[in-house]
């Protein structure tokens, strides 16, 4: 009983300009009008939550509760989400692919950041993509089978860009659109190549987390190879990665899920011609 109820401040925002009228004692005190519309609450949801049970419970003590509120008015959407990005980035551990939906949108993140969200997000979306719908965008909450948390797959191509900003620089202008179609390709090619175990994740590993983030880093070398890129260039079809997968099949046996670890997965780099090169 010695703190308060609310011990924090709640941040709300809304597009509306609100109107000060100051009061008859204080030029600094006075009276904020409403919106004619709800405020949008950036930080606070939980607490304004357990202010919604607590006047359930204790409606007669309701009134006597002070809430410090701070309110952001006639700022744009895209300013309340940066503010919520960055409050939920920092200390908040909410769910990571909530952040991730948002990068692209935010006026600060890095070029980067904005791409690999962008491309997360055609592969979730987009009709011809071999991943459609089997990313997990809601955590825990999901009631469907997935293959892979949104914030993984994020990470994985964010890092493959990192490593080569150039190339996605001088042949995509850095825009996910135009590279979209490469990797969509790639993950088509290994789709055909392993298909005997593609999306048998109850008997096989190969459609799983750990396969599928080994994938794209098999990517980020395939990406460095000129002659692949360029028949695939030339072509624009998932056949031109196909002939230096083909060796993947004979490594189906490798992924059944009895006894699989991530130390199963086959060891080393992608060689250019189809093997992983021991390290």
């Amino acid at each position: 009983m010695s703190q308060p109820l609310v011990p924090g401040t709640v941040l709300l925002f809304t597009d509306e300009t609100l109107r000060f009228r100051r009061s008859d004692v204080s030029d600094s005190v006075g009276f904020l009008s409403e919106p004619d519309g709800k405020f949008l609450v950036i930080d606070g949801q939980h607490r304004l939550a357990a202010l919604h049970f607590f006047r359930q419970k204790h409606p007669e003590l309701a009134e006597q509760v002070e809430i410090p509120c701070v309110v952001f008015d006639g700022k744009s959407a895209d300013f309340a989400t940066e503010m919520f990005v960055i409050i939920n980035s920092t200390h908040t551990r909410i769910n990571k692919s909530h952040l991730v939906d948002l990068y692209e949108r935010v006026s600060w993140e890095t070029p980067e950041k904005k791409f690999a969200a962008k491309v997360v997000n055609l592969l979730y979306e987009e009709s011809d993509s071999p991943l459609r719908y089997r990313i997990n965008r809601l955590g825990g909450r999901s009631r469907q089978e997935k293959w892979i948390l949104q914030s993984e797959l994020f990470n994985e191509i964010h890092k493959v860009v990192q490593a080569n900003r150039r190339f996605f620089d001088e042949r995509f202008q850095l825009r996910a659109d135009r590279a979209y179609p490469l990797i969509r390709d790639y993950l088509k090619a290994v789709r055909e190549v392993m298909n005997s175990v593609w999306g048998d994740n109850e008997r096989y590993m190969f459609t799983r987390d750990v396969t599928l983030k080994a994938l794209l880093r098999v990517f980020g070398d395939l990406v460095r190879n000129r002659k692949l890129v360029q028949a695939w260039e030339e072509s624009r079809d998932p056949r031109a990665f196909i002939g230096a997968m083909r060796p993947w099949a004979e490594l189906t046996r490798e992924f059944r899920a009895e006894g699989f670890t991530s130390a199963s997965l086959p060891k080393g780099r992608w060689n250019g011609s189809g093997a992983f090169t021991c390290v």
